[in-house]
């Protein structure tokens, strides 16, 4: 617990309070929620300096903070590490923004992290629809959704890259540059794998929207691992 305080603290105050707010207590009082089951879905977003080597999902935990007015405040949402320089955000989905659930809501709906996270990933299915794939450059391909903010949430359907990569026994390098630019290339295809590490890097570094990982990642077997570590600061 201590070292998620700690960690959250390095971000940077300003850091944690603009991610969580417009996930939070900003957007909850533009607009109800409804906190169903059915209403749960999942994001990406970056844990910059990071590198995290395995899939498992580990709380963020209780975060700190100084508000304006000198309050000291609590928030324990549903963050976890993921993997590489990625963490998830489970969370509410409204008209016009996002509400972060908490760890409350998850043991209301009787949901394990694990078991919120599939469940979110199939709402974002159920309402979005699935993923389309289409050409990009030399081999990539990009992978595109209905709703562009949440394209990036794709790379946790597990279903859908495991359909691509029975066609790719050797597996495929993905790159999330950006909150809306999820691409890959077949592990086996060498130009197409230089090329990706070059137009993520290009994205990363300017983009449009927000950045989201500076890593590429090994979809194989059914897992993801780290192909390429993300920059360390």
């Amino acid at each position: 617990m201590a070292h998620a305080v700690h960690h959250a603290i390095r971000y940077g105050l300003a850091l944690v309070l603009a991610a969580l707010f417009p996930l939070h207590s900003v957007a909850q009082a533009n607009e109800e929620f409804e906190t169903s089951a059915g209403n749960l879905l999942v994001v990406l977003r970056e844990s910059h300096g990071e590198n995290k080597q395995d899939e498992s999902l580990q709380p963020f935990g209780i975060l700190h903070a100084t508000m304006a007015d000198g309050r000291e405040i609590q928030l324990e949402p549903s963050w976890f590490q993921y993997l590489g320089d990625m963490h998830i955000r489970l969370v509410f989905d409204g008209r016009r923004s996002l509400q972060s659930a908490s760890p409350a809501d998850l043991s209301r709906l009787k949901l394990s992290p694990d078991e919120a996270l599939k469940l979110a990933v199939a709402n974002l299915r159920r309402r979005y629809g699935s993923p389309a794939v289409s050409r990009w450059s030399g081999g990539m391909m990009q992978v595109q959704g209905s709703a562009p903010d949440l394209t990036s949430s794709y790379f946790l359907d597990r279903e859908f890259w495991q359909g691509l990569q029975d066609r790719h026994p050797e597996g495929l390098v993905v790159a999330v540059p950006r909150r809306g630019g999820l691409v890959y290339a077949p592990a086996s295809d060498e130009d197409a794998v230089d090329g990706l590490r070059f137009g993520a890097a290009a994205l990363y570094a300017g983009g449009p929207g927000a950045r989201l990982s500076s890593g590429l990642y090994l979809f194989k077997g059914g897992h993801w691992s780290v192909f390429q570590p993300p920059q360390s600061r």
